[in-house]
């Protein structure tokens, strides 16, 4: 089984988060709502700021980092892949300068309860308890 490691973080603002639907131009789960995720190529944490960077348009100055959740593993079968989740949560300081790029069609806020009532990637459920209480 093939193991990648992965970030995937929750951008919030006034106690909702965050989710972004991936577009048909993506690798994987086209269709599927995300948070801002991407393959790692450098260290977690620097690899959180360069994805939501090149996804929404915001910057380290226009973030806080609320925490940073253990690593998960996450199981696809499918792809016959083992995803090694790296969660973060950031606080939006202006969540209307966010820019959504190609690799995703719409973005929702939501009450981080609500997610269950989506179609999301893979284990998106358990990271985001990872990060939030």
């Amino acid at each position: 089984m093939e193991e990648k490691h992965v970030v995937t973080c929750f951008l919030e603002h006034s106690n909702r988060i965050l989710i972004l639907r991936r577009s048909q131009k993506v690798g994987t789960y086209r269709r599927s709502w995300a948070g801002v995720s991407g393959y790692m190529e450098t260290s977690d944490t620097e690899q959180a700021f360069t994805e939501i960077s090149e996804e929404t348009e915001l910057y380290k100055n226009d973030l806080k980092l609320i925490k940073k959740g253990e690593p998960l593993e996450v199981i696809d079968r499918s792809l016959n892949r083992k995803w090694i989740v790296h969660p973060f949560l950031f606080h939006v300081r202006a969540p209307e300068k966010i820019r959504i790029d190609w690799e995703h069609t719409e973005m929702k806020w939501i009450k981080p309860k609500e997610l269950a009532n989506y179609k999301t990637v893979p284990g998106l459920k358990e990271t985001l308890a990872r990060v939030i209480k």
